[in-house]
């Protein structure tokens, strides 16, 4: 894992000079690769999202997107701790601890419920933590919009262990159980985003895309601390109504 995220990360630092003047230099393959997501999006991904969301009652959606959200707390925690930011940690691995086993192995958010509110955090936001620069605008297959140095991060994301890693559950879950579980987290994900698409994209849906995630992660990789007033309104934009 390491040696592919140093690949990765080594031209970074030949590129931070020119990130600010220039963001995106790679735009136009960015935008082939945009127009791909648009065709799989329009095709496949959005009449799957439509479906899960006609069939499946709004209490289960609820409680899938909790489950699965229960699980990336420790992905969360480890990224706090790397961060050294001790007490995200704790509340992390807190919030794990209490939805697993009060919320009904995680169906039910009760430590939000309780107060307890969630410290997101990534790897690609322990890089940025750690002062290393985005690097070029990257719009990855499928995947989405990303930076270098995100996209860096997801490949430590994917190596981050997780409670379906351990032993000895690792053990007895099967491939294909991983996998529709896999499946079913990106369906659930794309659902919970139908509502945003009445957001008004403008003329350009590339360019409020690519400038609406790189203010977004510049705000949670400075854990607010920026002044930007499109920082105002991320919020609007996640608490849009189902």
């Amino acid at each position: 894992m390491l040696p592919l995220i140093f690949i990765l990360l080594f031209p970074l630092s030949a590129m931070a000079a020119s990130e600010a003047s220039d963001p995106d230099p790679w735009e136009p393959f960015n935008r082939s690769v945009f127009s791909l997501n648009e065709w799989l999006d329009t095709y496949i991904a959005k009449p799957v999202a439509e479906g899960y969301r006609y069939v499946m009652p709004s209490v289960a959606d609820q409680g899938v997107t909790n489950f699965f959200r229960n699980l990336g707390e420790l992905e969360n925690t480890v990224n706090n701790l790397l961060q050294l930011k001790f007490e995200g940690a704790g509340v992390s691995l807190g919030r794990f601890a209490l939805n697993s086993t009060v919320g009904w192995f995680g169906l039910v958010d009760v430590a939000t419920h309780a107060g307890i509110y969630e410290r997101d955090e990534d790897f690609g936001q322990t890089l940025g933590y750690w002062g290393v620069p985005n690097g070029p605008y990257l719009m990855l297959p499928v995947f989405g919009p990303s930076t270098l140095r995100d996209t860096a991060g997801r490949v430590g994301d994917w190596y981050t262990p997780g409670p379906l890693d351990f032993e000895p559950m690792s053990e007895e879950i099967h491939p294909d159980t991983r996998l529709g579980m896999t499946g079913l987290n990106a369906v659930d994900k794309r659902a919970d985003l139908l509502a945003a698409e009445r957001v008004v994209f403008g003329d350009d849906k590339y360019v409020f895309l690519r400038d609406a995630y790189l203010q977004t992660r510049e705000f949670k990789v400075n854990d607010g601390a920026v002044t930007d007033p499109f920082s105002d309104s991320i919020d609007d934009f996640e608490d849009l109504p189902e």
